[in-house]
Parts: structure tokens; C-alpha cells; sequence
């Protein structure tokens, strides 16, 4: 059975949720993982870093039509709410400030590291996502 799409932009919409939910889903893998909540943070968040980094290839016009749909929306959401859940578990251990809310923390991390789609290469990334983490460290 195929599936009928009324016009072009349908087609890109569709898709692109296709590539949401696989790169929520890579992000949920590399959070559920075995090992220590600081390193399934670290390895979300480079990720999400190189998501934003390769994200930066859509053009302007093609990403407005792209990025206005509900289903990016709902993922932001679920992706706040996802990396909110691994900082909390790194407050209880003490790995991460406890002077700033989970929530806070997150939408820190998302902003921060969205500015990876101007960079262009891959040892900047790294160099954002290790000052973004070291923003996270209690403070001493």
C-alpha cells in the first residue's frame, strides 16, 4: 500500500519527521546506554551538536518550511524533557550545579550547543560541547 501525498511539501514534511523521531531515537539510545550518567550526557549532547552542525546544510528557505511543523515542536519538547531527566540524575550524583533548576540547565544546553550549525568543523563542536559542559560543573 503506498501513500498518497497531496503536494511536494508534503513530501519533504514527511520525511523530515521520518529524520526527527531517527535522530530522537539515536539520542534515546545513546542516553539509555550502560555507564555513568555523566558520559551518556556528554555523548547526548555531542550528538545533538553535531545533529545541529549538519542541520546547518538545509538552507534558509528549505529549513523555515522544514522546521514550522508541530512534529519539530513536540520533539524540541521531548528533547528538553529527555536531557532534563539525565541532568537531574547528575545533580543527585553531584556531577552537575544544583544552584540552577534541571529545566534551566536544559534549555542552556540546547541553545548553546544550537549554535554548532555555524560551525564547520568537527573540533569545534567537540570545543563547544566541552565549554557548554563545563558550564554544567558545580561551582566551587
Amino acid at each position: 500500500m503506498s501513500t498518497s501525498f497531496p503536494d511536494v511539501e508534503s513530501i519533504i514534511a514527511a520525511w523530515h519527521e521520518q529524520q526527527i523521531a531517527g535522530h530522537l531515537a539515536e539520542l534515546a539510545g545513546l542516553g539509555d546506554r550502560a555507564g555513568a550518567p555523566g558520559e551518556r550526557l556528554e555523548a547526548v549532547l555531542e550528538r545533538y551538536a553535531f545533529i545541529q552542525q549538519q542541520r546547518h546544510g538545509h538552507g534558509g528557505e528549505l529549513s523555515a518550511v522544514l522546521h514550522r511543523g508541530d512534529h519539530v515542536a513536540h520533539a524540541e519538547q521531548h528533547l528538553r524533557h529527555f536531557i532534563r531527566g539525565l541532568l537531574a540524575e547528575e545533580v543527585q550524583a553531584g556531577e552537575v550545579r544544583d544552584d540552577v533548576s534541571p529545566d534551566e540547565l536544559a534549555s542552556y544546553c540546547l541553545h548553546a550547543l544550537a549554535g554548532s550549525g555555524a560551525l564547520s568543523s568537527k573540533a569545534a563542536v567537540r570545543r563547544l560541547v566541552a565549554v557548554t559542559l563545563a558550564g554544567l560543573r558545580p561551582q566551587g
